[in-house]
């Protein structure tokens, strides 16, 4: 099982993007982290601000991720992560540097807009460069890796801010960032296929593309797990935390602040991220295929969910957090590889765009629903209630696909 989670068989380019976008992920990931707690300090005037910021960079991507798309059908992929991470070095020094809500809005657009070069660039990459044998451990390893940023921006986030301030992290992950340049320039080259063909030729428009059949099933499961785990579960779990316990949580003998509790659980996940999602992803490469493994995930992901927002020993509600972070690992990974199943079979750049609109619509609208909803009498309660029947719903159906396969092969 080990060797199947070394990363000496990784496509190198695919690792060198990612930790390219992990150094790049840190300033982001620090604010759903700090901005829930920290928002006054920014120059902000309300929570409901806090919502609309942590989506804006979002909802910025549904109209440029077509264009970034067509972008990177005539520029290389060097090019178009230079390109981000000029983006994100600006970002990332703004937040320490600029004050009020318009200006926060700019940052945080551009910030999508840096998103979206880094996230079609890295999964055509995976699919470039890798086969039906090992397309879904890569992907689970390139999902882990550029999650190390989220790792060291939430740790970073949750410790350091209550201590110096928002707006100096923000500084100095700032001074992080411009690492990025010098490692991309002396790593990503080109991208090769597995056949070691080089990737330059230009792919078909937008408008001309005609995807497989059940294309739009892998879309609208993309577009929720994004919903429930990158927009729910990311921005809301430092309010979850402050409303279930008093502050200073005391865990373990230790006090921990809100900001630091949150920022260690969803560490947690960054740290086995790498592992994990490779050795998911190694797993549904096997024989039984990614679909039985897919619909355990959605069933496993529904249970835990619904139980985060019950009043519980913070010993055992950590633990049950953790079960959801391990099902967000499982869930993000699976997605991605069957998309990437498809992506192979037709114009991946397009079929990509389309896929990470659907996923960047879901991340979007989660802080900015939640953070209406949260306001209410139970909000918490319905928030992650109506997660864990979604997630159910999804499991029921990808079940009458799985009979459906069943049924036609034995036919």
């Amino acid at each position: 099982m080990l060797k199947k989670l070394q990363f000496k068989d990784t496509p190198p380019a695919v690792i060198s993007i990612s930790l390219v976008t992990a150094i790049c992920l840190i300033g982001d990931s620090m604010l759903y982290i700090a901005l829930p707690i920290f928002w006054r300090e920014v120059g902000l005037d309300s929570l409901w601000q806090v919502g609309i910021l942590l989506s804006i960079n979002r909802f910025i991507r549904l109209p440029f991720n077509p264009i970034i798309g067509w972008v990177y059908q005539r520029i290389s992929l060097k090019m178009g992560l230079i390109i981000a991470v000029i983006l994100g070095t600006i970002t990332t020094f703004g937040y320490g540097m600029i004050t009020g809500f318009v200006g926060w809005l700019i940052l945080r657009g551009m910030w999508g807009i840096a998103w979206s070069f880094f996230r079609i660039g890295g999964l055509a990459a995976v699919i470039a460069s890798t086969t039906d044998k090992n397309r879904g451990k890569t992907m689970g390893i390139y999902n882990g890796l550029y999650r190390l940023g989220s790792l060291f921006g939430m740790l970073i986030g949750g410790i350091l801010t209550p201590f110096i301030g928002l707006k100096y992290v923000a500084l100095l992950l700032g001074v992080c960032t411009l690492f990025a340049f010098f490692y991309l320039f002396h790593t990503v080259t080109t991208i090769q296929d597995s056949k070691g063909n080089i990737k330059n030729s230009p792919a078909p428009s937008l408008p001309n593309v005609h995807f497989p059949k059940g294309t739009f099933s892998i879309i609208i499961s993309g577009f929720f797990v994004s919903l429930l785990f990158q927009g729910i579960l990311t921005s809301t779990l430092s309010p979850l935390i402050d409303d279930l316990f008093n502050e200073p949580i005391r865990f373990a003998g230790i006090f921990f602040t809100v900001t630091a509790l949150s920022g260690l659980i969803q560490a947690v996940r960054w740290i086995w991220e790498p592992f994990v999602a490779g050795w998911v992803g190694a797993l549904s490469d096997g024989l039984k295929g990614r679909l039985p493994l897919f619909i355990y995930s959605f069933i496993f992901s529904a249970v835990v969910i619904g139980i985060l927002p019950f009043s519980m020993s913070i010993y055992i509600w950590i633990f049950v957090s953790l079960l959801v972070m391990l099902s967000a690992t499982s869930l993000t990974t699976l997605s991605d590889a069957v998309a990437s199943d498809v992506a192979k079979q037709t114009n991946a750049v397009s079929f990509l765009t389309y896929y990470t609109i659907s996923q960047d619509i879901g991340a979007a609208i989660g802080p900015f629903f939640s953070y209406f909803l949260i306001t209410i009498p139970f909000g918490f309660s319905y928030l992650y209630f109506g997660s864990a029947f979604i997630l159910l719903i999804l499991a029921s159906y990808w079940i009458r696909v799985q009979k459906v396969q069943v049924r036609d092969n034995d036919n």
